[in-house]
């Protein structure tokens, strides 16, 4: 396991095994117009430059979320949870929740597994809250 900091929180990660997963994991299924959206976008790479940076750097294809769910209508967008599976642990984390311009970004347990229950464990979950433009056609 290789030990890392991101955004503030210190983990071990293997990246051999989360590479694998998403090798042969499908982009998230749900087809309700939010999803479709969140997809649209992470296909297009339209997510903020720091989620693309965090998720190249682990090999994970932002479109293979593991968790979506558009929060709430905002007057500049739409507020999404979206999280992607790690294997490894967290070793430490924040003890404030620090806002960035471009949203948050968390390392924890995600109580709902819809996208990856047989993932191999250890794990923990990268969850990102972000206000996403609607792209397509409500």
């Amino acid at each position: 396991m290789k030990k890392l900091d991101i955004m503030g929180y210190s983990v071990e990660i293997d990246g051999e095994i989360t590479q694998k997963y998403y090798e042969k994991y499908s982009e998230w299924g749900c087809e309700c117009l939010h999803c479709r959206n969140f997809l649209a976008l992470a296909r297009e790479r339209k997510l903020p430059k720091e989620v693309l940076e965090i998720l190249d750097s682990l090999g994970i294809p932002p479109e293979k979320a593991t968790y979506v769910c558009q929060m709430i209508e905002k007057e500049n967008g739409h507020l999404y949870q979206f999280s992607y599976r790690i294997s490894g642990n967290i070793l430490a984390e924040k003890s404030v929740n620090t806002a960035y311009e471009w949203g948050e970004i968390r390392c924890t347990h995600e109580i709902y597994p819809y996208g990856a229950p047989d993932f191999p464990k250890p794990h923990f979950d990268l969850e990102f809250w972000l206000t996403l433009p609607m792209i397509l056609e409500e």
